[in-house]
């Protein structure tokens, strides 16, 4: 990287973060979500740390706690107050372990608390009683706030013993209590608080101690400072303890534990079960049990090295695009794609989001070289959500569409009434490439081990060119390629072999038939299978005591079939719909897919009808599911659902039923709770089918 581009680069965020901490420390307002602060935060420590030159003593990155609103005297802390460095990944644990290990001799023991999100405060207590309460502020100083302090509940006036103390903790607001505020908010005409941390913080600051009563805040303790106790503190563990006999509120979820992988342990169980508490957590603090070993460990310029804060994985981050580049879809669809600098997001690293196509870049004016915020849409799929368009320095270069398919130059077409550009040559490498891809794929005939990168590398080598040919593969032919041994050969012939027998929406899906989905997929099957079922095609079957999975229903018998309904049949069928109808009826009757279906009967292909059911103790139910499941995949999740007569979608709409949350759930989650969708876990779920 050029110094130059570093340089400017850091002034720019820098100017950003300090304008975002203004906002979020002395308005108490969140423009950008705070793991977007974060991750430009980040992104400027690691430029420091690469360019050493250019720090500067006014730099976000060297400053404790925040700016000061100037609505409060400020007094001096009776000890300085250092910010936490943040991790985000088991990886950043692990070596802030090596590090702090090379510092003492001996084992050394953490405590696990968890991180609240809300404002630190500090009270000093002299003889036993409330004497002052400080934000952290600056960290030299902070803002007495001790006449709003007193009026929270939890916090006592006087302490069990008359003790000199000062000590440190989190003043929070519950979840149930923002909904009731923001309700009030909204109310008045006034705005709603972005999430309880601006809530609290925002009623601290209320110049009314009567209104900051109303609010109904909390506080944890966790930290001890200088003290007159008579018993020495020699632990985090006992400073808790301590806390408890003279009537200090701790928050109950901690642990001690005596490894890393028992921290990490503390960390993944805690982001699983974070939505249970009534009160928000963003992360896990990680502390070093015994204050001798801190003491031994010390202190850099900002932080103290005994401590980290573990933030969870974040849903929204900013990052950079470096460039956007074309991608062809099995349609032919050409997908404009940002090439990112890459960034943890939802606890996976990402280096490409979507950007849909010509008019989702037009709205919301991205560019090369633009820094932006994204998200995991669908929890997959990472998405430019929007730009910082004040980070511009002038030097971001404008996307222009071209007018030839990146892949095989033919030109590209943009049809009337649709908002994607398509490749006008069917015989384009790329979209046999993921036609390809789409056949093999779980949710289609799920052949284990052929994946993306063989299916290319069998188009390249010429032993396939539509999926007809996979089933003509040959273990020979395997063997002449790079990578193959005997064993491997053998087992994708076998997979192969195996995966001819398939369920008709399975096989539908297959085909790759534009706008007919998984779900699309399921319903028109379930539509074929009713009509054969009552129809003269009765037939076909060897009696009528057979069930219907027992029936010679051939890949013939179902182009028959469906070239034998109406237009209007298929558009009306619950599912599918008008525009999936009529490319489903033109598909069929489509002599060159004619053909393809019947290379594919050839092949061996052999249709697995059963009966899919179109009713069920699930029936009328639509569903979503989001996160990882434990019990069961996606898919298997997917497949209960419908055969219980449940429908699966993959967006939240109004007429969402369920919203299944798995662990780490997305954006999803959030967009139920604004719906009122009800939200349900896997364990209730399980219950229902």
């Amino acid at each position: 990287m050029e110094e130059q581009f570093a340089k400017d680069r850091i002034e720019t965020l820098r100017k950003k973060i300090n304008e975002l901490n203004y906002k979020y420390f002395v308005l108490d307002e969140s423009e950008v979500d705070e793991s977007v602060r974060d991750s430009l935060k980040r992104e400027l420590i690691d430029l420091e740390t690469k360019f050493p030159k250019f720090i500067t003593p006014d730099s976000p990155t060297q400053r404790v706690g925040s700016v000061l609103s100037g609505k409060f005297q400020t007094l001096k802390h009776l000890s300085p107050k250092k910010s936490l460095s943040d991790v985000f990944d088991e990886q950043e644990i692990m070596e802030w372990e090596e590090r702090i290990k090379k510092l003492v001799k001996g084992p050394v023991e953490f405590i696990c608390e968890l991180k609240i999100d809300g404002l630190n405060i500090t009270i000093q207590y002299e003889k036993g009683v409330l004497k002052r309460a400080l934000t952290r502020g600056n960290g030299a100083e902070g803002e007495d706030v001790t006449h709003n302090v007193k009026t929270i509940e939890s916090i006592p006036l006087k302490l069990n013993e008359e003790v000199d103390v000062e000590v440190s903790g989190e003043v929070f607001m519950s979840k149930k209590n923002l909904e009731k505020i923001n309700k009030d908010q909204l109310s008045k005409g006034l705005s709603p608080f972005a999430n309880p941390r601006n809530a609290a913080a925002g009623s601290i600051r209320q110049l009314d101690p009567s209104m900051v009563s109303k609010r109904n805040l909390d506080m944890f303790f966790y930290h001890i400072d200088k003290n007159s106790l008579a018993e020495r503190i020699n632990s985090q563990e006992k400073a808790l303890q301590t806390f408890k006999k003279l009537g200090l509120k701790i928050c109950p979820h901690y642990k001690k534990v005596k490894t890393i992988k028992e921290v990490v342990e503390f960390c993944e169980e805690w982001n699983k079960k974070r939505k249970e508490l009534p009160y928000e957590i963003d992360g896990v603090v990680i502390k070093v049990n015994d204050f001798d070993q801190q003491t031994k460990m010390g202190f850099t310029a900002k932080a103290p090295r005994y401590a980290i804060a573990y933030k969870f994985p974040a849903e929204k981050v900013s990052t950079q695009i470096l460039d956007i580049i074309l991608q062809v879809g099995r349609t032919g669809a050409i997908t404009p794609v940002a090439v990112m600098k890459p960034t943890l997001v939802a606890g996976s690293v990402v280096s490409r989001a979507t950007l849909h196509n010509e008019d989702e870049i037009a709205k919301k004016d991205v560019r090369i070289g633009d820094t932006v915020i994204i998200h995991k849409a669908g929890d997959v799929i990472p998405e430019v959500v929007e730009v910082l368009k004040d980070m511009r320095s002038g030097k971001e270069t404008p996307f222009k569409f071209p007018k030839n398919c990146p892949v095989c130059e033919a030109e590209i077409i943009r049809q009337e009434g649709e908002s994607a550009y398509r490749c006008s040559n069917e015989n384009c490498h790329a979209i046999k490439r993921e036609n390809l891809a789409h056949f093999v794929s779980k949710k289609a005939f799920d052949i284990d081990g052929l994946g993306d990168k063989l299916v290319i590398q069998l188009i390249d080598e010429g032993l396939i060119q539509d999926p007809a040919d996979i089933f003509r593969i040959k273990k020979e032919d395997l063997l002449k390629l790079d990578l193959f041994q005997e064993k491997r050969a053998s087992n994708l012939i076998e997979n192969i072999a195996k995966s001819k027998k398939i369920r008709l929406d399975k096989f539908l899906y297959a085909m790759g038939i534009r706008f007919l989905g998984e779900q699309g997929s399921y319903d028109f099957a379930k539509f074929v299978i009713a009509h054969v079922k009552t129809s003269s095609q009765q037939a076909m079957f060897k009696d009528d005591s057979q069930g219907l999975e027992e029936a010679e229903f051939t890949i013939l018998d179902l182009a028959e079939t469906i070239s034998s309904f109406e237009l209007e049949d298929i558009k009306n069928i619950d599912g599918v719909g008008e525009k999936t109808g009529s490319i489903i009826y033109e598909w069929f009757g489509n002599n060159d897919n004619k053909k393809y279906l019947e290379k594919l009967y050839k092949v061996g292909i052999d249709i697995e009808v059963d009966e899919l059911k179109s009713s069920g103790n699930l029936s009328g139910k639509s569903f979503v599911i989001t996160g990882t499941l434990n019990s069961m995949t996606r898919d298997q999740a997917k497949d209960f659902i419908k055969k219980n007569g449940g429908k699966v979608h993959s967006s939240i709409t109004k007429d969402t039923n369920f919203l299944v949350a798995g662990e780490s759930p997305g954006s999803k989650l959030k967009e139920a709770e604004k719906l009122g969708i009800k939200i349900i876990d896997e364990e209730t779920f399980k219950k229902m089918i």
